[in-house]
């Protein structure tokens, strides 16, 4: 733990030394003074909140109370999470003279006294200093990274990027299944360092260009806000690139273990039954995510499917998630969704052999195969016509910040 003198001490400090005689003279002694301030650096613990954090780094009572009181007007004490950085600074009786938490990569909060003296707290989020950077990055899939996690790191970036990279080709690569040795890809996009602290870890903003080659397909995207609309990427004639249903629930890694069929053997009842759905080995733990917009019609927990969401999308369709782990937050009968938003969490509950997700596909009440159905899945709007010569202007100066090093 580092102890700090306060101001007013080093002031004092400082007046007294140079009034003093120097040493030599023997006439008086250096003066040391006990400093009045504590302060904590680190990050949050896991398991713990913010009351029992600043308790347990010596905070009174009463100025946790204060400090929780105060926040509330400007954040939630219960978003704290674990391994952000924080900053505490305390009198050695226990009460606040500065506490500041990282919220997330752009903004912290900071509460302090609202004047020098006053037992007044001000809370405020604040934005962290940093600096924009046009960037761009490539990379390949190869053997020594076979997977887009690894090429990407390879290329010097983070998991962030590579998610916002695989979520702008969800409709037309499942990065589950599709990529292939040789596969190449190359972006241009937004990134953020920061001005305080250069050990912290870069931040993403948006990609304004992209381009995959995957088993033969030249995949290009380029963002763009048509007039009135939302932000969203298109090929290069405009067509969107945006389908009704993602190519797969899971995000990465996972594989198909076993296809739709209308006659397989069962893994745990060993008996030849309709497998209506495609089942995906994956981690437990990992995300699933609704394939398309929609409203959750149950989620519930038996024997056979485990735990179970069911969706209804638009069209008479409806998307089945079976065996999963856990719920995510929110997920009920009746709640919102949208496309690539987590619904629930990989697991082996109800009949199965191991973690895997079984999804399954209706299409007015009718079961269908979800890989062929994905497949002829039809774009979303493409730009509007009146603003194409917009959009080739974009297109034309997003590509070229595209590296192919």
């Amino acid at each position: 733990m580092t102890r700090l003198v306060s101001l007013a001490a080093l002031a004092a400090c400082l007046s007294a030394c140079a009034a003093a005689p120097s040493a030599d003279s023997g006439t008086r002694a250096d003066i040391f003074l006990t400093p009045d301030t504590t302060l904590v650096q680190g990050v949050v613990p896991s398991n713990t909140t913010l009351d029992g954090m600043l308790r347990g780094h010596g905070m009174a009572a009463a100025a946790v109370a204060g400090v929780i009181s105060a926040a509330r007007q400007v954040f939630d004490p219960r978003r704290l999470r674990s391994s952000q950085p924080f900053r505490l600074v305390t009198s050695l009786d226990g009460a606040l003279r500065q506490f500041e938490y990282e919220i997330d990569a752009a903004s912290f909060l900071r509460v302090a006294p609202a004047a020098i003296g006053s037992d007044n707290l001000r809370a405020e989020v604040l934005p962290i200093p940093r600096t924009l950077e046009q960037a761009s990055a490539a990379g390949t899939i190869d053997e020594d990274t076979p997977s887009l996690f690894q090429a990407m790191a390879s290329a010097g970036e983070g998991a962030e990027l590579t998610i916002a990279l695989a979520q702008i080709f969800a409709g037309e690569i499942d990065f589950n299944t599709e990529l292939q040795p040789g596969d190449r890809f190359t972006l241009a996009y937004d990134r953020y360092r920061r001005q305080d602290r250069a050990d912290r870890p870069v931040t993403y903003g948006d990609i304004h260009a992209a381009e995959f080659q995957n088993d033969g397909r030249l995949l290009r995207a380029i963002r763009f806000t048509p007039p009135g609309g939302q932000p969203g990427y298109f090929d290069e004639q405009g067509r969107s690139l945006r389908r009704f249903f993602l190519r797969s629930p899971l995000k990465f890694e996972p594989r198909i273990t076993s296809r739709y069929s209308l006659r397989r053997m069962h893994p745990v009842l060993q008996t030849a039954r309709a497998h209506r759905g495609v089942d995906y080995g994956a981690p437990t733990g990992a995300p699933v995510v609704a394939v398309s917009s929609g409203t959750v019609v149950s989620a519930t927990y038996d024997d056979t499917n485990g735990r179970m969401v069911r969706l209804r999308h638009a069209s008479g369709y409806q998307s089945y998630y079976l065996h999963l782990s856990a719920f995510a937050a929110g997920v009920r009968a009746g709640a919102r969704v949208e496309q690539g938003q987590t619904i629930g969490l990989v697991g082996s509950t109800g009949l199965a052999t191991g973690p895997h997700l079984h999804y399954g596909l209706q299409k007015n009440g009718g079961w269908v195969d979800p890989l062929r159905e994905h497949r002829n899945m039809p774009p979303g709007d493409p730009v509007p016509a009146a603003a194409m010569d917009a959009f080739r202007d974009t297109r034309d100066r997003a590509l070229a910040q595209l590296s192919y090093n």
